[in-house]
């Protein structure tokens, strides 16, 4: 029988050092595929308004669509930890945002929810979590909060926005965050964070020092066609999207990805 990644496996290999691999994953087809190349977690993220509905931005993506996303993945995994976006407007409370979440889990099969934002997500992170919901937040780049294409830019890089994402970090640990996404923000940075906290911190184009890396699936295939620094084409090379899977994976694992070039300074 497979053994099922869970929190405690993330915090478990922290600890040891081994890094974590996690995919952006919509359906079962590649879901299964992701699983069965050895894939620690899946993030059903709100990126699929932008890679599968073809939006501008993820603030489009309703409940719904993230329930009936994260049920197909949810259906055929073995391994995988499912983490699943909470969508635009879907926490802006506590009350609302522990129905919903509650909803991701019961309906949907997620293992975990992600919701962005700092010190003014503690209370509703808390909340969630009384509930017995484990929760992975988002700091940097944090999609939800533009509708514009100012959107990508990196974060965190002055001496007073990197102390902020660092105190946001720290807040929302001690609110209950399981782990912690760091987009688009300065290596140095997610390296100093990182050190300093307990819980395990996935980057995208956040460098090396994390202690996992995400990218959106589509991407890392070369689908999207997008080129931001953080990037590599993991089909390149390949026979299959399988074998392009397993490479990212191997990469990631052995720290060879990203390296100084697909991270920002």
């Amino acid at each position: 029988m497979t053994k099922k990644v869970t929190v405690s496996t993330l915090n478990q290999m922290k600890l040891s050092g081994e890094k974590i691999a996690c995919l952006t994953s919509y359906d079962a087809s590649f879901a299964k595929l992701q699983d069965d190349a050895g894939i620690d977690a899946l993030l059903i993220g709100d990126s699929l308004g932008m890679v599968l509905h073809g939006n501008n931005t993820t603030v489009h993506v309703t409940m719904d669509d993230m329930i009936y996303h994260t049920r197909l993945v949810s259906h055929v995994r073995q391994k995988a930890l499912i983490i699943s976006d909470m969508p635009y407007q879907s926490y802006t409370s506590p009350d609302q945002a522990v129905k919903n979440a509650a909803r991701l889990i019961n309906e949907g099969g997620a293992d975990m929810v992600k919701l962005e934002g700092g010190k003014e997500m503690c209370e509703v992170i808390a909340a969630i979590k009384r509930n017995n919901i484990p929760v992975c937040g988002h700091l940097g780049l944090t999609p939800q909060s533009f509708k514009t294409s100012d959107l990508f830019r990196v974060h965190a890089t002055t001496d007073e926005t990197a102390e902020k994402l660092k105190q946001d970090a720290l807040a929302i640990q001690e609110a209950g965050i399981d782990c912690l996404v760091f987009e688009c923000i300065p290596s140095k940075v997610a390296k100093e964070v990182t050190e300093v906290l307990d819980v395990p911190t996935v980057g995208i184009g956040a460098g090396v020092d994390c202690d996992g890396q995400v990218l959106v699936l589509y991407d890392m295939l070369g689908i999207t066609g997008k080129k931001f620094r953080f990037l590599k084409n993991f089909l390149e090379g390949n026979d299959s999207v399988l074998d392009a899977v397993k490479d990212y994976i191997k990469q990631v694992k052995d720290k060879s990805y990203p390296s100084a070039e697909h991270s920002f300074k």
